[in-house]
């Protein structure tokens, strides 16, 4: 029998980006805030769901084992299905994909809430519209899908917890030589070479760093791989490169324990951040006003241009200049300001 009311457990369909999982932590706070008590469970992609465990007040993760980017209505439906007997009163729906409601509806969860898109409002009992998609944070999109609707409110910054024991585990898989603060670079941004600044400024910032007293670690995922490397290659100093050989957990203990953070606008950033680390981003295609970092020790380093922020996976212009136009000398200076 469906449990009734706010017993009823809450299931949060949440997105595959990893920056975007951090920012539904967000959600599940206002959540709990509203609705003490009342379970929240949350079904993500592999890729993202290591996030979701580390968000506090998270009862449970649930694998969705599609990839980004795939349809596979039939293998959604059926995961849908087996939820049924969960006893979900509501579902909130943070992907705008079609193929996002499926499962609340083959769940057969009274209550889905979500955005209008890709004419999937007849499978939600909640659709609303989203007019500021394109301009609001997408932390405050992701929280205003909790309350009723015309609410206004500020999303608190999303924090992680970390399982325990994993800064012991991280530290003693990759210890780290030497003595001096640590920055931590990461070079990746899944969305595409547009929101990357380039391997060889990351390079010549490491080369400064370690002139400074600094210690230079790298992380990443595998699809960093080539980056990392040039950046190694090309610093000509000692750097610690740890790309795709960490979990995300590992990756997010290291990150937890940074005396300062030097990223492009990514998951890894975002990661950071929910851990209030000293941080530097680096922003290029996309903009620092909608996925800004959660860390109130953050500094943005952006270049106002007029065709930035284009959102767009590779320059239109194919001249990069929005990140081009960062220097490695302007970022060390950010980080050094940031550790007085």
């Amino acid at each position: 029998m469906r449990a009734l009311g706010s017993v009823s457990p809450l299931l949060v369909v949440g997105p595959s980006w990893v920056g975007d999982m951090v920012m539904a932590a967000s959600l599940v706070e206002v959540l709990r805030l509203r609705e003490p008590g009342r379970p929240i469970d949350v079904l993500a992609p592999p890729a993202a769901l290591p996030i979701a465990r580390m968000i506090p007040g998270v009862r449970r993760t649930i694998p969705l084992g599609l990839g980004h980017g795939e349809l596979g209505v039939l293998a959604r439906w059926r995961a849908g299905r087996a939820l049924r007997n969960e006893g979900y009163g509501k579902a909130i729906i943070l992907p705008r994909a079609f193929k996002a409601a499926i499962v609340p509806l083959a769940a057969d969860i009274p209550e889905r809430v979500g955005y209008k898109a890709e004419l999937r409002s007849p499978l939600l009992t909640d659709a609303r519209p989203d007019p500021n998609r394109k301009t609001a944070r997408t932390l405050d999109r992701f929280v205003a899908l909790g309350l009723p609707v015309g609410s206004i409110a500020r999303a608190p910054r999303p924090r992680l917890m970390l399982p325990d024991g994993a800064v012991d585990v991280a530290t003693a898989k990759f210890p780290l030589e030497g003595e001096g603060p640590v920055m931590v670079l990461c070079p990746g941004a899944e969305y595409g070479p547009a929101k990357r600044w380039p391997a060889a400024k990351f390079a010549a910032l490491a080369a400064l760093a370690v002139k400074a007293g600094y210690r230079i670690r790298i992380l990443g995922s595998p699809k960093d791989a080539e980056a990392a490397d040039a950046i190694a290659g090309g610093a000509g100093v000692p750097v610690d490169n740890l790309v795709g050989r960490t979990t995300l957990i590992e990756a997010a203990a290291i990150l937890a324990c940074a005396d300062v953070v030097v990223s492009n606008d990514s998951g890894l950033m975002h990661v950071a951040g929910a851990f209030d680390r000293r941080l530097v981003v680096l922003y290029g295609a996309s903009s620092e006003k909608m996925t800004p970092p959660a860390s109130p020790f953050a500094r943005v380093l952006a270049r106002d241009l007029p065709c930035r922020p284009c959102h767009k996976r590779e320059c239109p212009l194919k001249t990069l200049a929005c990140l081009e136009g960062i220097a490695a000398e302007e970022v060390l200076a950010a980080a050094e300001h940031l550790r007085r």
